[in-house]
């Protein structure tokens, strides 16, 4: 509608979003136009650039909060409806009673289905909302009629049917499949709004000795701004004073916090641990890195075409032809029909309607999705919309991040080796305990958690050092001791045997980082500290590559480590020390091959790259943004989630597929019958009684159909002794 308005070159929706991008000339049209435009077929525009997302919420809000008291009513007054007209059908006045419940269902709480109507064929359009309208709407008005002037039928020998549960039921049904839709779209991503908070309001502003708190929006590049411990980075820039470790896994996706020391650059959103300092601004507002990620996430967040879609487009084509089968049927039947050519006429054309009604149509799709999505829920797998569903068995790539998700995301001990020449290890642990005690860097963190699993006591020691890139040193007695990397054992002029060389480089070889811990003349002892890889993570590998799915590991790490990773799981096709945006950048490249892809993560630092793919995977345990961006999250870390995640959606598809077939061949079958096809051959002409049980009977099928779904099984069926397990 907004892309036929003169002035417009071109606008596209984002549904995901729910935001429209119009280029426009302002000297030729308004964005009021737009906004009258979109009125005119039923929907509304925002167009307040002030508070537009709070409208949009609070809208969303009251619209399923009215749609769920509508339907709650019109449910209520429909039980009465259906228990009139199937048991109670001889009462007193029934007809009347049936005629008093339906109006308010029709035309108070289903009053939406008749305007959106309207609209929509003021345009020359037609959807869902026509079917449901027209339907209903003759149905009510030919029962009114029976009711008011039952002897028109009776001076021609027929009795004089009504159908007001039939009209009741399918209002409430349509309107049950709406409300289904509003509380997913109410369930709407805010992984934008998570991606903002990481940004703080203030800085903290130093010129010369003062400091000043000012807003973030007033910062300057050159600025020089003080982080104290704790404290969330606010602009990238570069440090000029002190030194610290800064987690920077929202960057790279890694555990370990980065050592900044003068002259190291650091990002917006990264926060700051134990020490604080001072850094220069060499980017701010829109230009930093954080900023960045959010308009890559907002631009790849598009929503792709679900299935409702088709359907309502396919409804477009149905509707008209419905109308036309209609009046044609009551045409022929006055032209060939005979003595009660009317009647009969009459009596199929309504019948062609009500059982043409869209009720097995517009249930076929969300049922299926709603009990996939219990299945899923069931399982440990959540959904969060349909779209996932519908694309994941398309699936024939999926790209797998290293840390979090095909590792367990935390630094332990793997390897703890004393060496001959230490002695007394019971008091060298406790020399160790007390130094790394005193440490800030995460690795320590992972030894103390060892020491303290034997239950190690902290010994007293004096002249604590922390060697900046080297490692730690203490005293203890007058002796020294160190713990850290091979600069200290260089430091000290301590030699690697042979031995302990090919030691050290196979732990390294396995991606583990290696800690010495030594005194002034020998090393004392060799820790190894690795993130260890999920026992499932080869597995899924297997699992994958047997399904013919292409399977790539991206990560920030290096790429020794990698190498590693991907050794030990089996994965081929790897790159090691990429950014988010490179993340995002290779699943286009693949999406640009042809490939439907899939990208499983669980970090800040893949949201990006979720927001890209065509099936975004976040692991339950990963961070907020992960998951708001995700369409569906495992609960567990086990990794076989994913093919059976995949597999889900193979059988809600298939599900789908089969309830819409059986909709449509049900109409293709039952329109001509209704319309009399068979009166020539052996005199049968259905009665809109059973015209409308058949109606019914469809939409029993379609969801008996997709209630299948809650006894499938995900796990992968190895083939044993011949036969394969279901």
């Amino acid at each position: 509608m907004i892309n036929a308005q003169p002035g417009v070159d071109q606008a596209t929706v984002n549904y995901a979003s729910q935001m429209v991008k119009v280029a426009y000339h302002p000297n030729q049209i308004q964005p009021e136009a737009f906004q009258k435009a979109i009125q005119a077929i039923g929907y509304d525009l925002i167009i307040d650039q002030e508070n537009g997302k709070e409208k949009q919420q609070e809208i969303k809000e009251n619209n399923y909060q009215s749609l769920k008291k509508k339907m709650v009513w019109a449910s209520i007054l429909t039980l009465p409806i259906v228990v009139i007209g199937m048991f109670f059908m001889d009462l007193p006045h029934a007809n009347y009673y049936m005629f008093a419940l339906t109006i308010p269902v029709l035309f108070v709480f289903g009053s939406s289905f008749f305007a959106n109507a309207l609209k929509q064929a003021g345009h020359g359009y037609a959807n869902m909302d026509t079917l449901v309208a027209l339907s209903t709407g003759i149905a009510f008005l030919f029962s009114a009629f029976n009711t008011f002037y039952t002897t028109f039928w009776h001076q021609r020998g027929l009795h004089p049917h009504v159908y007001y549960e039939a009209a009741a039921v399918v209002i409430v049904f349509i309107m049950l499949g709406k409300l289904l839709e509003e509380k997913a779209k109410s369930n709407t991503s805010s992984a934008i709004k998570k991606l903002i908070g990481l940004q703080p309001k203030t800085v903290l502003l130093v010129k010369g000795n003062e400091e000043k708190e000012i807003p973030i929006s007033e910062v300057k590049t050159r600025d020089q701004i003080l982080v104290r411990a704790g404290e969330k980075i606010p602009v990238d820039g570069e440090v000029s004073q002190g030194s610290s470790y800064v987690d920077e896994s929202m960057i790279s996706g890694e555990p370990i916090a980065v050592a900044k020391n003068k002259g190291d650059k650091v990002f917006a959103g990264t926060i700051n641990q134990k020490g604080s300092f001072n850094f220069i601004a060499t980017k701010v507002g829109e230009e930093t890195m954080l900023a960045q990620m959010i308009k890559l996430v907002e631009e790849a967040q598009g929503s792709k075409a679900p299935v409702q879609k088709l359907v309502d487009k396919i409804a477009g084509i149905f509707v008209p032809v419905v109308m036309v089968i209609a009046v044609l049927t009551l045409l022929i039947w006055l032209w060939l029909g005979g003595e009660n050519s009317f009647t009969h006429g009459m009596m199929a054309m309504v019948t062609v309607l009500v059982i043409a009604c869209p009720c097995a149509l517009g249930l076929a799709t969300p049922t299926a999705i709603m009990v996939g999505i219990g299945k899923g829920a069931a399982t440990g797998i959540l959904i969060k919309d349909a779209e996932a569903l519908e694309l994941g068995y398309k699936v024939n790539a999926v790209v797998l991040d290293k840390t979090g998700t095909l590792t367990k995301g935390k630094p332990e001990v793997t390897d703890f080796i004393w060496l001959p020449e230490a002695e007394n290890k019971e008091e060298i642990n406790t020399i160790l305990f007390a130094l790394e005690k005193q440490s800030q860097h995460p690795l320590a963190e992972a030894i103390l958690l060892k020491l303290k699993n034997q239950a190690i006591q902290s010994a007293v020691v004096t002249d604590f050092e922390s060697l900046t890139g080297k490692g730690l040193r203490c005293k203890f007695n007058g002796q020294a001791y160190w713990a850290g990397s091979h600069k200290v054992l260089k430091d000290q002029n301590i030699l690697l045997s042979e031995a302990q060389k090919e030691q050290v480089a196979d732990l390294q070889n396995e991606a583990k980082t290696v800690v010495f811990f030594t005194n002034q003349q020998q090393i004392l002892a060799i820790i190894a500290i690795a993130d260890q890889l999920k026992e499932t993570a080869p597995d899924l590998v297997k699992e994958l590559l047997r399904q013919q799915i292409s399977v790539y590991m991206l990560t920030g790490d290096n790429a020794q480590t990698a190498a590693a990773v991907a050794k030990q799981t089996g994965i081929i096709a790897f790159k090691a020390d990429v950014l988010p945006s490179d993340k995002a950048d290779f699943i286009k490249k693949l999406q640009v091959e042809g490939k439907i892809v899939a990208m499983v993560g669980d970090g800040i630092n893949d949201s990006q790259a979720l927001a890209q793919a065509d099936v975004a995977i976040a692991m339950g345990k990963g961070s907020d943004i992960a998951i708001e961006v995700a369409r569906i999250t495992l609960v567990s870390t086990d990794l076989m989630q994913i093919p059976r995640a995949l597999k889900l959606s193979k059988l809600t598809v298939r599900t789908i597929r089969q309830n819409l077939f059986w909709a449509f061949i049900y109409n293709l079958i039952g329109i001509p019958i209704a319309a009399g096809i068979l009166y020539p051959i052996n005199g049968f002409l259905l009665n809109p009684m059973i015209a409308g049980a058949a109606m019914a009977l469809s939409s029993v099928s379609v969801v008996a159909n997709s209630l299948r779904l809650k006894f499938s099984q995900l796990n992968s069926n190895p083939i044993s002794d011949g036969n394969i397990k279901v």
